[in-house]
């Protein structure tokens, strides 16, 4: 969490080096986190009750059982809620509608010609799953996401810890003009491309790091803007990076990527992140899956193809091998939850029909 004493003073490489050993849950990843985010936490967030009984300290709530304000509901927020729409999709969609009225009035074919499609001798399939995304695929629809969040924010409000004026990433002098030019796709997928090589983070932290960038817009009410996005999208990297990795990288190795950078800073950005997120760093799968398949339906809008090739023999057994064995863990949990919900003592069993498939 950016804590000076456990993480940041040692000038030694973090952990991550042996990303496969020792892996856990995410449940044990998010308890953990939870358990440090709440030393951070301030004494405005703290109940007023104190159970004193024994001698322990104060009790602290719980981020499930927290009240949100009104203008804040779960149901509005798409970090929270699966059913709420991202907003990097509906930002997106102005600039796509004029991207295709464009190519109808100059009658130019929008560049699905030369998309695969499969035929009934050949099928054609990605490597991306909602499990297993692909890391340069995934990282392109990620800061193309940012891209529409920049160019077409509502306004300028940010916060000074965030400015990178203020707070600048390089020695190099900043242009008085920095927050007047919008940055490209280009621009943003080199910077975030950096990160997540030098640090060997995956493509599910991407995701993450999208999630909690979204979260921050909408509890801090803030935009992400020329001055501020190289820090806003750093900090969510960093959240992202220690929630869903076991293995995390240090604060003290993002100082070593960007050379400039010190480590109070990231710390003091660190602890600010996860106060405007109200130390909620929970990614529901639901929520996870949704992103995911926005982002690929944000890559077809924009003819960000995923790499197609044809379906093997071996590839189509692994498939099938794989399908079969999320099969038979559902059958079984089916079974199970049909034991438990029987309530009448002569009940045998339920028969079901056949699913006819036309």
């Amino acid at each position: 969490m950016g804590n000076t004493v456990t993480c940041c003073v040692s000038p030694d490489a973090s952990p991550k080096l042996s990303r496969g050993a020792g892996a856990a849950g995410p449940e044990r990843r998010l308890d953990a986190y939870d358990a440090a985010a709440g030393d951070a936490v301030p004494a405005a967030a703290e109940p007023k009750e104190a159970d004193s009984a024994g001698g322990e300290g104060p009790h602290l709530q719980h981020i499930s059982d927290r009240e949100f304000p009104d203008d804040l509901a779960m149901e509005s927020n798409p970090s929270d809620h699966p059913r709420a729409s991202t907003i990097f999709l509906s930002k997106s969609q102005t600039d796509v509608r004029e991207k295709r009225k464009s190519n109808h009035i100059n009658h130019l074919s929008p560049g699905q010609l030369t998309k695969k499609y499969s035929s009934c001798s050949t099928i054609f399939i990605d490597d991306s799953t909602v499990s297993q995304p692909n890391l340069r695929s995934t990282i392109k629809c990620v800061t193309l996401a940012i891209y529409y969040h920049i160019k077409n924010r509502d306004s300028d409000r940010s916060l000074d810890i965030f400015d990178e004026k203020s707070h600048p990433l390089t020695r190099d002098d900043v242009p008085d003009d920095y927050f007047k030019h919008d940055p490209d796709h280009k621009h943003i997928y080199r910077f975030v491309r950096t990160l997540f090589s030098a640090a060997q983070l995956t493509a599910e932290c991407a995701i993450v790091t999208l999630v909690y960038l979204e979260r921050l817009l909408t509890y801090a009410e803030i935009d992400i803007c020329p001055s501020n996005w190289k820090r806003i999208v750093l900090g969510a990297i960093l959240l992202a990076s220690k929630v869903w990795d076991d293995q995390a990288v240090w604060n003290v190795d993002y100082c070593q990527i960007l050379k400039d950078i010190t480590v109070e800073d990231m710390n003091e950005m660190e602890r600010h992140f996860l106060e405007l997120l109200q130390f909620n760093i929970n990614v529901p799968a639901s929520v996870y899956a949704k992103y995911y398949f926005d982002l690929r339906s944000l890559a077809d809008d924009n003819n960000l193809s995923f790499l197609l090739e044809p379906l093997s023999k071996e590839r189509a057994q692994k498939l099938e091998a794989i399908s079969r064995l999320c099969e038979d863990k559902y059958k079984d949990l089916s079974k199970a939850a049909m034991r438990r919900s029987f309530s009448a003592d002569n009940l045998v069993g339920i028969r079901r029909s056949n699913a006819i498939l036309s």
